[in-house]
């Protein structure tokens, strides 16, 4: 396992895990964590696409209130401190952070300068936010919370942008994912998916609503996608 540390335009430093493809130089994919910090999971999911020929970074967006959070889906005392540390984050200075991640990626030793983002959850709404607030390549969203409270900001998307939506998602209802849809589905740069009877997080290996063939069918549009638009 390998970390790399990056600054921030205050004058500060955080790392993020790093995989790293067997050729370079490549494109690079933040991935962007859910509530739980950088865990394992995320990890793995670093390592298989560095497997597709990516870097990928994932960085420790917690680290203002708490650095080197690492929890898992398993126990009650998890979901609670995952909560607590959700409604702690700064959503602003958290896009302001990985737009600092961005910059760093583009420069960083193997890097082709092309940088994309894949976010779960509360990744997911950032990865929203990337590609209205920043100019990240392509931008990816799985099961994005809140989404539909940043709407407006749709007007200010300029690169192409992905959302994975679960159908019987548990956090964002059927009337948010219908406002999400109306402001987003004719938008030329936006593509969005809806997964038939799925439930948030049902690409988390090991969680309640995992599904592995709705995991796989969203994973081959992700790397469809991002090889497209990396040319």
């Amino acid at each position: 396992m390998s970390y790399t540390t990056m600054p921030t335009q205050d004058g500060q430093k955080f790392e993020a895990y790093i995989a790293i493809p067997d050729q370079t130089p490549a494109p690079v994919i933040i991935v962007i964590q859910e509530i739980f910090g950088v865990n394992q999971n995320l990890k793995d999911k670093c390592d298989e696409l560095a497997q597709e020929g990516f870097i990928a970074l994932c960085p420790d967006l917690f680290w203002r209130i708490e650095p080197h959070v690492n929890l898992t889906d398993q126990s009650e005392e998890e979901w609670a401190q995952a909560f607590e540390l959700y409604q702690a984050f700064d959503l602003d200075q958290g896009v302001r952070d990985l737009d600092d991640v961005l910059t760093y990626a583009r420069t960083m030793d193997g890097s082709t300068g092309v940088v994309s983002c894949i976010g779960y959850c509360l990744g997911g709404k950032l990865s929203y936010l990337m590609a209205t607030r920043t100019s990240v390549e392509c931008a990816i969203g799985y099961y994005g919370v809140e989404i539909e409270k940043h709407l407006k900001e749709a007007l200010n998307i300029s690169k192409p942008l992905m959302l994975h939506m679960a159908e019987e998602d548990e956090y964002v209802g059927k009337k948010a994912q219908k406002e999400i849809n109306t402001a987003l589905s004719d938008h030329s740069l936006v593509t969005l998916h809806t997964c038939p009877d799925m439930n948030h997080a049902f690409t988390r290996i090991g969680g309640a609503h995992y599904d592995e063939k709705s995991a796989a069918i969203a994973h081959k549009r992700t790397i469809d996608f991002l090889k497209e638009h990396h040319g």
